[in-house]
């Protein structure tokens, strides 16, 4: 078969990557009409960074695996054609702020509308998108029918469940594989060609089958739960600062009920990624069309944790240095909104650095893999003013640079690397009193207080010495 895939992000770029290195019996081709993207993917710099990803990409690219900008000549060669194209959430206009926005889903629709005059094709939704969008991109694709009786479609659902970091594992290795598909002769036939694919390296009891609108949802499901689970331990968090308790014993004892388990139970500075809030807004927006306030609002709560969390954290700095940060220097280590990724999207570093800015504080950015461009649009996009980022943030390429002469240290994201430094080292060229809030929960607090550190972290009362508060 050959396969086309329409998107070469996050989505699109790994997925078929994957496929093309356990199907080397069929042809992949990623297309895109960003050149510069495709390039990048021609090269020896990706546009994404992903461990494994490069390893598995220069298997297969230019066997059979491809990148390209010719949109037309991919849709018209390939019997499955999967749309991996970004679904944001509406900046303007009905839904503002919780709808996805499916301009790109719908463009996606009319690019292969417009170039299949013949054949069969099997369309596949593979970007999160609310439920009953393959039925809109059905509507688009059977009036090209109409037009061209030569032509025909059957539209799938393919939701993606990758974890950023983890996503080569995560397509190697899946959990499951959903496909929702027609529940018609012709809807069955195109599951089974998707399913063909799959079965290639995925166990057949981890192929699941159903209808589109229940694999839709599902996606948007599986996420909002996972959010929750965050927004649930991290206000469990605000009560442990409070009474003593420490939230890791707390997540470990509630973790321990197999009824519950463990994962996603780690207290933070808030969850962040191009899915968790878009999607649980996606779901609110959603239940509010269905006339469903109750329900919306209960997932809407899941999002104020998640913002609350984020202030309480830079709340807590400001309060610790003496109740003002105006002109001191803060080390924001951690830009990328988890670890082994460069993905900045909703990260909790953006919106700390933004309340930190907006109080006054100097700050300079470490991060190991974002680049310098995408700390500053997305600083610009948050604050009102972009000469204030200008004037207050910088940002450093060495860690020992980004914490020398800092009043305080911020941790915004888990890069294990951040666990190897010579913490006395930057002690010494630190001012004092030196303050960490470590807000992953990540480095040893009681070797840092042994330093002389005052030490803040997520879901612990601060311990009291004589000196004052560690």
């Amino acid at each position: 078969m050959k396969v086309c895939c329409i998107g070469a992000g996050y989505v699109g770029g790994p997925s078929c990557a994957v496929m093309a290195l356990k199907c080397p019996q069929h042809a992949f081709t990623i297309v895109d009409i960003n050149q510069k993207r495709i390039d990048a993917w021609n090269s020896d710099k990706l546009p994404i960074y992903e461990p494994g990803l490069h390893e598995v990409v220069k298997q297969v690219r230019g066997k059979n695996l491809f990148f390209s900008t010719d949109v037309a000549k991919a849709i018209t060669e390939a019997d499955i054609i999967f749309i991996s194209v970004n679904t944001p959430t509406k900046t303007f206009g009905v839904g503002k702020g919780r709808a996805a926005d499916l301009k790109f889903v719908e463009s996606a629709a009319r690019s292969i509308s417009a170039a299949v005059t013949e054949g069969h094709k099997v369309v596949v939704e593979k970007s999160t998108v609310p439920v009953k969008a393959a039925e809109s991109i059905s509507k688009i694709l059977k009036t090209s029918s109409s037009v061209k009786p030569n032509a025909s479609f059957q539209v799938l659902s393919n939701p993606e469940f990758l974890a950023e970091g983890t996503a080569i594992n995560d397509l190697l290795y899946p959990d499951r594989v959903l496909i929702g598909g027609e529940q018609s002769e012709e809807g069955q036939a195109a599951i089974e060609l998707l399913c063909s694919l799959y079965e290639s390296w995925v166990p057949g009891e981890k192929i699941i089958t159903m209808n589109t609108w229940s694999s839709e949802l599902s996606k948007l499901a599986a996420n909002a739960f996972l959010a929750q689970r965050i927004s649930s331990i991290n206000a469990i968090s605000a009560v442990c600062e409070e009474t003593g308790a420490n939230v890791q014993e707390v997540a470990h004892a509630v973790g321990t009920d197999k009824r519950i388990g463990p994962y996603f139970l780690k207290a933070s500075v808030g969850f962040g990624g191009s899915c968790f809030q878009k999607d649980v807004l996606n779901l609110v927006y959603l239940c509010e069309c269905l006339n469903l306030p109750e329900v919306a609002l209960y997932w809407q709560q899941v999002i104020n944790i998640n913002e609350y969390q984020r202030r309480r954290f830079a709340t807590k700095i400001v309060s610790s240095l003496f109740n003002t940060v105006t002109n001191k220097k803060i080390a924001i280590m951690g830009f990328a909104f988890k670890k082994d990724t460069m993905d900045t999207r909703e990260s909790s570093s953006i919106y700390i650095s933004q309340y930190l800015i907006e109080e006054g504080a100097r700050l300079t950015i470490y991060d190991p893999k974002v680049q310098d461009e995408q700390i500053d649009r997305d600083l610009k996009s948050v604050c009102e003013d972009d000469e204030l980022v200008g004037r207050h943030v910088t940002i450093s390429h060495d860690p020992y640079d980004a914490t020398q002469g800092a009043h305080a240290i911020v941790v915004c994201t888990e890069w294990d690397e951040f666990k190897t430094y010579d913490y006395e080292k930057i002690y010494q060229s630190m001012f004092k009193p030196a303050f960490i809030f470590d807000g992953r929960l990540l480095l040893d607090h009681q070797h840092l207080e042994s330093i002389g550190f005052h030490v803040q972290t997520i879901g612990k009362r601060a311990s009291v010495t004589q000196n004052g508060y560690h």
